[in-house]
């Protein structure tokens, strides 16, 4: 703090009055002190007006806003008024840029008193749940359709359409909350984020039929799509230069944490179909809809937690209310000084800094609704603005080509795992032909089986599940079919003659061509009613999948962390982009489920640290007034990337690998070679 650039930028931040009736003196350890707080009506801002007389600068000026007779100073003809007030606005625009980043150093002067300590530790693990929702929220519809299919009668165009609906959900989340926590602060929006997220998730777990769902579904992913931009934005806003790569790159732990979580849960709860109760069969609430109540819990922790947390001191800087900066930024300083055991030492900022009654991201009236979202779109287009429209687009690129490839895979990896169990399964299959039985009684389980041309006389099927059954071109005569449980049995092309079907899924649209002679129907079970566990053979494999997958990007989070700050941005991004290209040649020789397993888990345990490095570049290439709008603008489009990127790889499973490798490995390197003309932020304070 002795240089004289530190100095100078604190005094910046202390009244001064042309009659001097609050002159500061210095104090012994080198920081400008005031000895008495100025009046409100007479404190004047230094971050707005200069020193002397010929060289003020007015409030408006610091705003980009040129004087009213700036354009009448000058010559006689209108050529030279003309010139001379593009001269003057030339050179405002220079002393506004000039003025911001020596504010930006005061800011970052500000942090290093502060220091790193248990506020910023606190505040990270209160980040972190609202992370951990997002990361939560990813994985449950997944986790749960296996089984709300049944539950929900499910075809599967709804299946794929509850499966995209969370990403459309935080698509639109992203956009929107991104663009409020720049106008109504970064805690407020998020707490409002987060509070429709857990209410619509809550919803979801009792709501019973499929639009009901869907609906709910979708607002719980509009609620959880604000958590990264804000999350990110909100927390680098406490940190240091020196600790902001290291300490963003660990805050993306609670990502993984939440993968973690959802596969834990779903693999204790999902299965036990013990855990249920109905009414009738009007209401069910079977063990996937606790799965799904227990899924809100973070979210709800993290609305808790948040409420013990101030607003970003940064953002009501930018809003002129440097008053309340102060007393946050006391905070902090004076919580790390206590928890490091200097409780003496004190903050040695004037109380009043420079005060604004407008700035350049001040709140409009919030009068009329249209005006508020006028307001919150001309800050979107702003990032598309002549100083920030190429980093724009080059983002918009990265952030896509990255989603795209990584969630395309991620997606496509369990399906394809899938495919090949089914094979597998199907290899199995065991096949009878013309098989003659007479007055025999079935009771016990029929799998994987295929009967042609059988002749079933006086037969029984009692309290019996029939799994992945086939019947073709096959007699049932005189049959008593009572209490079946079904899954993936069909009847094609068989004759039923004088056979009687009592309480049984057995629906006509099972008997694919075939007659019915005499035969009756009582009492079909109605609904889609779940079956046993042992139908799901695989759950448990899917959650451990899922549970390994997650773990498997630990390493990846704690390299980025450690060399982020060290090899800087870019590289980490370029990187990590480049190995993972280099990973997805190997996905054709996933001829197994256990080599596609350990490929799982390498690409993502790779590819993490480009999410990690884009995150921290995202946070550090905009301003404190576009930072979450810009941010939430991009991880929109990460979400509309991850809905292509899915659509189109999961729909060559089963066909070829190659054209996932080939359009997987052209986005990872499209991704780093653009990565590379990006500017590196390491070192630099947030503008």
């Amino acid at each position: 703090m002795a240089d004289e650039y530190v100095k100078r930028s604190y005094k910046r931040f202390e009244e001064e009055d042309d009659d001097d009736d609050y002159a500061g003196v210095p104090s012994n350890d080198g920081y400008y002190r005031n000895d008495s707080r100025a009046n409100d009506d007479e404190g004047h801002s230094d971050s707005t007006e200069g020193h002397d007389e010929d060289d003020e600068i007015y409030e408006g000026e610091y705003q980009g806003i040129p004087r009213a007779d700036s354009g009448k100073a000058g010559g006689v003809d209108g050529v030279t008024s003309a010139a001379q007030q593009f001269r003057d606005l030339s050179a405002y625009e220079g002393e506004r840029r000039k003025d911001q980043e020596e504010l930006a150093q005061q800011y970052e002067v500000i942090l290093q008193e502060c220091g790193h300590g248990k506020f910023q530790w606190t505040l990270y693990f209160v980040l972190g749940l609202a992370l951990m929702a997002d990361g939560v929220e990813i994985f449950v519809v997944g986790f749960v359709l296996p089984s709300a299919e049944k539950d929900m009668c499910l075809s599967e165009p709804n299946k794929g359409m509850l499966g995209l609906i969370v990403y459309l959900g935080m698509m639109v989340g992203a956009f929107v909350w991104g663009g409020l926590a720049d106008r109504i602060g970064r805690r407020q929006t998020l707490l409002i984020s987060l509070s429709i997220n857990s209410v619509f998730a809550f919803f979801s777990s009792f709501v019973q039929g499929y639009s009901s769902f869907l609906l709910c579904r979708l607002l719980s992913g509009v609620g959880i799509g604000g958590s990264i931009p804000i999350v990110f934005s909100y927390y680098s806003e406490f940190l240091a230069q020196e600790k902001r790569g290291e300490h963003l790159s660990w805050l993306c732990m609670f990502w993984m944490i939440g993968g973690i979580y959802a596969s834990a849960m779903a693999w204790a709860i999902i299965p036990h179909y013990g855990w249920s109760f109905q009414m009738g069969s009007a209401y069910q609430f079977h063990s996937w809809r606790v799965f799904v109540l227990v899924c809100a819990f973070p979210s709800v922790a993290a609305i808790c937690a948040i409420t013990t947390m101030p607003e970003s001191p940064r953002f009501f800087l930018e809003n002129g209310k440097h008053d309340e900066a102060w007393m946050i930024l006391k905070q902090v300083h004076d919580t790390n000084m206590r928890a490091k055991g200097y409780p003496e030492r004190v903050f040695s900022v004037s109380e009043r800094l420079s005060k604004n009654e407008i700035s350049p991201s001040g709140h409009m009236p919030l009068l009329f609704l249209f005006l508020f979202l006028f307001q919150v779109w001309s800050n979107f287009q702003t990032i598309f603005s002549p100083e920030y429209r190429r980093v724009t687009y080059m983002m918009m690129a990265v952030w896509f080509s990255m989603s795209f490839s990584y969630y395309g895979l991620t997606v496509w990896f369990p399906d394809m795992i899938k495919y090949l169990q089914k094979q597998e399964y199907a290899s199995r299959t065991k096949v009878f032909f013309k098989e003659k039985v007479e007055h025999v009684t079935f009771n016990f389980t029929l799998e994987n089986q295929v009967h042609r041309q059988g002749e079933y006389f006086n037969d029984k099927f009692m309290n019996l599940r029939m799994k992945s059954m086939v019947f073709e071109d096959s007699l049932f005569e005189e049959c008593y079919f009572e209490d079946i449980t079904s899954t993936n049995t069909f009847f094609k092309n068989c004759t039923f003659i004088a056979t009687l079907f009592y309480n049984t899924d057995l629906f006509k649209y099972r008997l694919i061509n075939s007659r019915l002679i005499n035969s009756t129907f009582l009492h079909n079970k109605e609904g889609c009613l779940l079956s046993d566990i042992s139908d799901d053979n695989n759950a448990y494999m899917v959650y451990f999948v899922s549970f390994l997958g997650t773990l498997a990007v630990l390493p990846g989070n704690i390299v980025s962390a450690l060399l982020m700050d060290k090899i800087g941005r870019l590289r980490m991004l370029a990187g990590s982009s480049v190995i993972s290209c280099i990973s997805c040649f190997f996905l054709s020789f996933g001829n197994s489920e256990s080599a596609m397993i350990a490929l799982l888990c390498l690409f993502g345990g790779i590819s993490i640290a480009s999410w990690n490095a884009l995150d921290v570049l995202t946070v550090e290439l905009y301003p404190s007034d576009k930072r979450t709008t810009a941010f939430g603008f991009l991880n929109a489009l990460c979400k509309l990337a991850a809905v292509l990127g899915i659509s189109i790889f999961t729909s060559f499973v089963g066909i070829t690998k190659a054209v996932p490798i080939l359009f997987a490995s052209a986005a990872l390197a499209a991704g780093s070679f653009l990565a590379l003309k990006l500017p590196e932020t390491r070192g630099q304070v947030l503008q």
